[in-house]
């Protein structure tokens, strides 16, 4: 793989990348290194570091979250130990042993989920065990950073007799305060502490008056403060006891860079593993906030890219609480080169550099924002060609800096390249800038290149109409709002919307028929041809999606009815279950009430022994001998389906009660109905219909042609009026 340009990275944003993905890192190297990030040329090792920050992305969504792995750097430490006989501080010390300590816990940690997390383990097996480090070091230094007494046993010696001078002063000190509190020579703070030594608060006038040595005075000067005499040999003492504390632990500490001077290289080769874990979670947070993910790696060169978001453009849009609209592109042996037009504003510039970033982020080790099902490849070189291309500094046009930029496409471009090209051919005349790139496009398809250019030239849509591996898009645009969709589209060269777009900007329509009128008539009828084919095309699309939605609800439907099918069918098999066990239980029943009934009318009770007998004998053989589990399971299923046919019926006698409840209440609310004579009607309960012969108050008679009756009009119900 070749190196790839910085003007590439430049024209794709992936610095920008590589500031985010340090921001997500911990420790200060990671923050540094992460923007050494590049593209790799080593394809093996490329697929591990891809497969490692995959392994990371999903510590961060499981229970098994990788522990903590936090460092201070330690490069100074580490340049003083290559350095014979210097001596490493007690906050250097402390800065190792948290190193090593932190790289045990990731290897303990590796070690245990290592079917989780198999690359991440083999990264930490290239790394050493070595607990003595840490274990030296705490044999000196204490958690809160200070020297232990038992460092050594001069220094336990020292200590002690620093404590009991300390004492000796403290008691002296007391002394002497004691003889002068009685006097009027003392301030009423009575003393105070100078130097780290107590001292007595003196008032000035008095100080001759005190035997020992002046330390200071008050701001004021009406405070002097003086050091007793009787203390002041002790303190001598304390000082030089101090000193030689100090002598003793510069020995123990070089004593101690002398023993951890040989682990100098696993020491380094620790540090370089917690970064590379820290540049990984860094990496892997950034997967996480761009929802980015490890695709299927192919050898066959497709980029095919589901879903595809620009990192970027996300990240930007979701702070601003705006939509961002993906984008699916493939390239393949079949399909190497796309053609995207359009008007401008619809989106073609970000579709080429979201295929160009995320190949980059991809071949530099970084998950990429797709769909799962997206399947991609690597190449050895990616040229672009992207913005602003006039340079200052050599004093060339923009049109003339593009064409420099084409002679380098020429040197590099084969099979194994990916060439991406914003607006091909514009800077000079379009018909002559236009013929110039179609004859380069025609170059890049000969060798074979894979590549996306967008562009307004008809000429290079016509090309890509009629060579066979290379294919027209366009990014659908609605011709009636004049708004762009966002959405990439294979298959059809895109309108550049010229005219309509500047009508929608307010330019006078007169002036646009005017421009019309200036340019050949075949290119305003192939323009407005295009234009209506891409407004087809969109409300076909919207067709097409009304449709799937309607397929899909259908789908849904007849899964709920199979699913409802299969619980009715086997409720019923569970009911013939019940009823024929039932029916069985009866029928023996019946057995034995008979036998019952004989030994009641003829007391024999061997009759009645053997006829039971018998009745259990012919049972046991249509019984299968089961075990205890299957007796077991069959005693639970049969309770099963007799509490669900208890819930079924009582669910029905509920229903029926509402549904009963809900017709009392109908009838109650029910307007009564004005009877006359010769109306047809029936009682509540009943079913024979009569007809009314006479109406008398609240009461009726109803004729039922072989015989009448007198009827409560309230307890009737009309069932046809008279006409």
């Amino acid at each position: 793989m070749d190196k790839i340009e910085t003007k590439t990275l430049q024209d794709l944003e992936f610095p920008r990348v590589l500031q985010q993905v340090s921001a997500r890192c911990t420790t200060e190297l990671g923050k540094e290194q992460a923007f050494e990030i590049a593209p790799i040329s080593d394809l093996g090792a490329l697929r591990i570091l891809l497969g490692q920050t995959s392994e990371y992305l999903s510590s961060l969504v499981s229970d098994n979250r990788i522990p903590n792995h936090g460092f201070e750097s330690i490069n100074s430490e580490l340049k003083l130990l290559k350095i014979e006989n210097t001596v490493l501080e007690v906050s250097g010390f402390r800065r190792i042993g948290g190193l090593c300590t932190t790289v045990m816990a990731q290897k303990k940690f590796l070690a245990k989920f290592k079917e989780y997390y198999p690359l991440l383990f083999a990264l930490s097996e290239e790394v050493a065990i070595n607990t003595e480090i840490p274990l030296q070091i705490d044999a000196v230094i204490d958690r809160f950073g200070e020297i232990k007494d038992r460092a050594s046993d001069t220094l336990f010696s020292i200590r002690r007799k620093i404590h009991q001078v300390k004492g000796k002063i403290g008691q002296s000190f007391a002394s002497a305060l004691h003889t002068y509190q009685g006097s009027d020579y003392l301030d009423d703070i009575r003393e105070s502490v100078v130097e780290n030594r107590r001292v007595l608060a003196v008032k000035a006038m008095y100080r001759k008056k005190i035997k020992g040595t002046v330390m200071g005075s008050s701001k004021t000067g009406s405070i002097v403060y003086i050091e007793p005499e009787v203390t002041l040999r002790f303190s001598r003492e304390l000082n030089n006891l101090e000193y030689d504390e100090k002598e003793e632990i510069q020995i123990i500490l070089k004593e101690l860079t002398a023993k951890i001077r040989p682990y100098t290289p696993l020491i380094t080769s620790y540090q370089a593993f917690l970064t590379q874990i820290d540049i990984t979670s860094g990496k892997a947070k950034y997967a996480f906030e761009t929802h980015a993910l490890l695709p299927e790696i192919n050898t066959i060169q497709r980029l095919y890219l589901r879903d595809a978001y620009h990192p970027l453009l996300l990240l930007n849009n979701k702070r601003n609480n705006e939509k961002t609209f993906p984008q699916t592109i493939e390239l393949h042996s079949q399909n190497r080169i796309i053609v995207i037009s359009g008007p401008n504003a619809g989106g073609k510039s970000i579709t080429l550099k979201t295929i160009g970033l995320l190949q980059l982020m991809l071949q530099s080790g970084l998950l990429i924002p797709v769909h799962e099902r997206s399947s991609v490849c690597f190449f050895d070189t990616i040229l672009t060609d992207i913005g602003d291309n006039q340079s200052i500094e050599n004093h060339l046009s923009t049109y003339s800096y593009r064409l420099k930029n084409m002679n380098n496409f020429l040197r590099k471009c084969d099979r194994s390249t990916l060439f991406l090209i914003d607006e091909f051919g514009t800077g000079s005349d379009p018909e002559l800038g236009g013929a110039l790139a179609e004859a380069f496009l025609e170059v890049f398809y000969e060798r074979g290149a894979y590549g996306v250019i967008t562009t307004h030239y008809a000429n290079l849509k016509a090309l890509a109409d009629e060579l066979p591996h290379a294919t027209n898009a366009n990014m659908l645009f609605d011709g009636t709002t004049l708004e762009p969709i966002f959405q990439l589209v294979l298959g059809e060269a895109g309108s550049s919307f010229t005219f309509e777009v500047a009508q929608k900007n307010g330019i006078p329509y007169s002036l646009i028929n005017k421009a019309k009128k200036k340019i050949a008539r075949g290119k305003v009828r192939f323009d407005a041809t295009i234009a209506k084919l891409q407004k087809e095309r969109s409300k076909m699309a919207k067709t097409g999606s009304r449709l799937r939605e309607e397929e899909a609800k259908a789908k849904e439907e007849a899964a709920r009815l199979e699913k409802l099918n299969e619980k009715v069918r086997s409720k019923l098999e569970n009911y013939q279950e019940l009823y024929d066990h039932d029916q069985r239980m009866i029928l023996l029943g019946n057995k034995v009430n008979k036998v019952a009934d004989k030994y009641f009318h003829d007391k024999k009770k061997r009759i009645l022994v053997s006829e039971l007998l018998h009745i259990v004998e012919t049972e046991n053989s249509k019984r299968k001998k089961k075990s205890a589990n299957e007796a077991k399971e069959e005693r639970i299923k049969k309770a099963q389906v007799a509490q669900e046919v208890q819930e079924e019926v009582k669910g029905i006698r509920k229903k029926k009660q509402v549904q009963k409840k809900i017709a009392e209440i109908k009838e109650k609310h029910k307007p009564k109905p004005v009877f006359h004579v010769g109306d047809r009607v029936r009682l509540f309960d009943g079913k024979a219909v009569g007809s009314i012969d006479k109406l008398e108050k609240n009461k009726a008679v109803v004729n039922y042609g072989m015989f009448t009756t007198n009827v409560a009009t309230d307890q009737l119900e009309l069932v046809e009026k008279v006409k």
